[in-house]
């Protein structure tokens, strides 16, 4: 029988690890080339005009025609700038309200109704509003992008705080341990899984907020570019922008789960 060491669990996991990374690296190709190849099947077989359900090749042929124009890149750059400055506004908002209020239960019992009830408000309604106020540039579709990540990251930031073991923070202050030692050093690391989680949900919708701006009032962007596809009855270029926006933002979930992975390798 061969001898259970050390090095021979860590062969093992770290073999088993590289399988399921391969797997999940497989999976999404599959996947994707699955889906195409079903589009195609039911273009051809439903056989439906191009402004009504485009077939694969006129979609692609649209995508590489304003890549190659340079008009892809000017509208994909105008939501990402937005899409950055409405993530990075929302989660330096919600992290810092979320952890005041999961500090002061008090706090949070006077202006938690306000701040679920400010949700019930469709952030397609409010961008019209901030259209009105701030302009059509970027800084309306930049707080309309902050505005719709805003609730998920400070709920998961005031549970993250608030399910920090209580026994480890008794035992920090038994240790002399400064509030901002504490903070560093089990607050952020205990909560980190949650807050993460909350930055997942938070990246993909950054992509609908820049949208849902755009919509409203804008002369660039991803979302300006389906409205004009849709005037000009263009399907195809309507289909090339809404594929170049999934790409965007599941390349962004991905991103922020190899983040995930990284800052929480400890954990194994």
């Amino acid at each position: 029988m061969t001898e259970t060491t050390p090095e021979n669990r860590f062969v093992k996991v770290k073999q088993s690890w590289l399988r399921k990374q391969s797997l999940g690296l497989l999976t999404l190709p599959v996947g994707i080339t699955l889906f195409v190849g079903l589009w195609y099947l039911v273009t051809r077989l439903g056989n439906y005009p191009s402004f009504i359900l485009p077939d694969p090749g006129s979609v692609f042929g649209e995508m590489k025609t304003i890549a190659l124009n340079g008009l892809l890149w000017f509208h994909v750059k105008a939501t990402l700038t937005e899409m950055a400055g409405g993530l990075a506004l929302g989660l330096f908002g919600a992290t810092l309200l979320g952890y005041i209020l999961a500090k002061s239960p008090l706090l949070e019992r006077l202006l938690g109704p306000y701040i679920v009830a400010s949700q019930s408000v469709p952030a397609v309604a409010i961008a019209p509003l901030l259209i009105i106020w701030f302009g059509t540039g970027k800084v309306s579709k930049v707080l309309v992008c902050a505005l719709v990540v805003f609730f998920p990251i400070l709920v998961n930031t005031i549970v993250g705080i608030r399910s920090v073991d209580e026994g480890l923070k008794t035992m920090l202050r038994s240790l002399n341990a400064s509030k901002w030692q504490t903070f560093i050093r089990l607050e952020i690391p205990a909560a980190l899984p949650v807050l993460l989680g909350g930055l997942k949900i938070g990246v993909t919708l950054s992509v609908i907020g820049a949208v849902v701006g755009e919509f409203v009032g804008a002369d660039r962007g991803l979302g300006y570019l389906i409205n004009l596809a849709k005037g000009l009855f263009n399907t195809p270029l309507m289909f090339a922008a809404l594929i170049v926006l999934t790409a965007i933002s599941l390349s962004l979930y991905l991103a922020i789960t190899g983040l995930e992975k990284w800052l929480l390798a400890w954990r194994t």
